[in-house]
């Protein structure tokens, strides 16, 4: 709650430095100074701001509905994706989107969960949260980066997978073991990154990989704040508390070894500046890619196996 004056004060100034740039370009007045100062000002404010995030306060940043998705993503790392619907057994699932592309002359095979920015898209994508089809999808497109021996890169933004009825009866947990399963054992290089939200197994079912990034303000969990605190306290408004307990922030999970790296966002977050993100991630997977690339297929396959094996040991 510390953070709203900050949060307040900021908007506030954001607003004031509008006002300017609109009277700078549509009056005619020159006030390049005052913007160059007040833009510095606001600069330094947004850093400080920033790198004071309570862990419920890079929740909310990992949700913003105006970060990057993983079609952003793929549309910086390779002008020629061809997506693959289905999951050849009972229908496609919008919430998980993948296929084809090349980096350069590398082809690779790219998995993504995708969120919508309109409450119709949002629906059809059923907010980023795959159903067993979904997962179904990912595992066809793995076993084809396996056959064609393609490197595998995917991209994690997801609540968590659907919890419905429907997902149940068509086998929601078999589905996401079996993602694991199949990901674990491939002889190709594999990596990840999280863009915003990674809820649970829903998350984990596409990231087992070599490498695991996490953008700056994305969160890995799992559980939800709000379901861990409806659990411990009976109580969903105590998410902010759960956040912190959780330890979900990409400056934790650094320490404890679950992932490899964090990708530094703009001043302000991911959807400030969508652009600069997506250059990043691109730079970052394509430097994972390089340094996994030479490696033969059972020493990728060891590597994954020993990375996941050594996390929650002690001492």
């Amino acid at each position: 709650m510390s953070e709203q004056p900050k949060e307040e004060a900021l908007s506030t100034l954001e607003a004031h430095i509008r006002k300017l740039r609109l009277l700078h370009e549509e009056e005619g007045l020159d006030l390049t100074a005052e913007l160059k100062e007040l833009e510095e000002k606001y600069t330094h404010l947004r850093r400080a701001a920033d790198e004071q995030l309570s862990p419920w306060d890079t929740a909310r940043f990992a949700r913003h509905p105006k970060r990057p998705f993983s079609l952003d993503y793929i549309a910086r790392l390779t002008d020629d994706f061809q997506e693959l619907a289905g999951d050849r057994a009972f229908a496609d699932d919008p919430a998980l989107v993948g296929g084809l592309g090349r980096i350069g002359e590398i082809g690779v095979v790219i998995i993504g969960h995708q969120k919508g920015r309109t409450t119709k898209e949002n629906i059809r994508r059923n907010f980023g949260m795959p159903k067993p089809e979904g997962y179904r999808k990912a595992i066809r497109l793995m076993r084809m980066a396996a056959k064609f021996r393609l490197p595998l890169i995917t991209f994690v933004d997801t609540p968590g997978a659907f919890p419905g009825l429907d997902a149940e009866e068509r086998g929601q947990a078999q589905a996401i073991a079996e993602c694991q399963r199949v990901m674990s054992r491939l002889p190709v290089p594999v990596v990840t990154v999280i863009t915003g939200e990674g809820g649970s197994g829903g998350a984990l079912a596409i990231a087992v990989a070599n490498r695991v990034y996490m953008l700056q303000h994305s969160i890995y969990s799992v559980i939800s704040p709000e379901g861990c605190a409806a659990i411990l306290w009976k109580d969903a408004t105590k998410a902010e508390k759960a956040a912190e307990a959780l330890k979900l922030t990409a400056k934790d999970l650094l320490g404890f070894g679950i992932i490899d790296g964090i990708i530094d966002e703009p001043v302000g977050g991911a959807h400030t500046q969508p652009e600069m993100t997506t250059a990043a991630v691109a730079e970052q997977v394509r430097e994972a890619l390089a340094e996994l690339t030479p490696l033969d297929r059972d020493d990728l396959v060891e590597q994954r196996y020993a990375k996941f094996r050594s996390m929650g040991r002690l001492g």
